[in-house]
């Protein structure tokens, strides 16, 4: 079985050190198996649940919500109504979010657009000092 250290797993998967180290101190992944030295050695269960937590995180999923996943993972044939109720609240989330986002996109069209025909002052900078977002 292949064995991995902290640095060829911060190269493989683009996860700095101290986030592995995080992610073992809460328990998003096990305890790491160690050499007599102390040095940590991941095998590719490691490396498959650190993907998994990549990609979650990708779309937004917290890391207690991606604890959550990771449990359900485990089981997803009976965690299949968790997974899909968890799974409906982070879209409606993401939506709420996009709608912001486009509000927020229109409001700068707009401001662009009056700064372009602005003569005096910029309306950019006065909405902002006048709180408007």
């Amino acid at each position: 079985m292949k064995s991995y250290r902290i640095g060829d797993v911060t190269k493989l998967l683009g996860i700095s050190a101290d986030t592995l180290r995080y992610y073992e101190k809460i328990r998003l992944l096990p305890a790491i198996s160690r050499t007599d030295s102390g040095i940590r050695v991941y095998v590719e269960r490691d490396l498959s649940r650190l993907r998994f937590i990549r990609r979650a995180q990708r779309m937004q999923f917290s890391l207690k919500e991606i604890a959550e996943l990771l449990k359900m993972r485990e089981n997803p044939h009976t965690a299949r109504d968790e997974v899909r109720l968890l799974t409906r609240s982070k879209l409606t989330e993401i939506e709420e979010h996009l709608d912001d986002l486009q509000f927020l996109r229109n409001e700068l069209r707009l401001l662009l657009s009056l700064c372009t025909a602005s003569e005096n002052g910029c309306p950019i900078i006065e909405s902002i000092d006048e709180g408007k977002f």
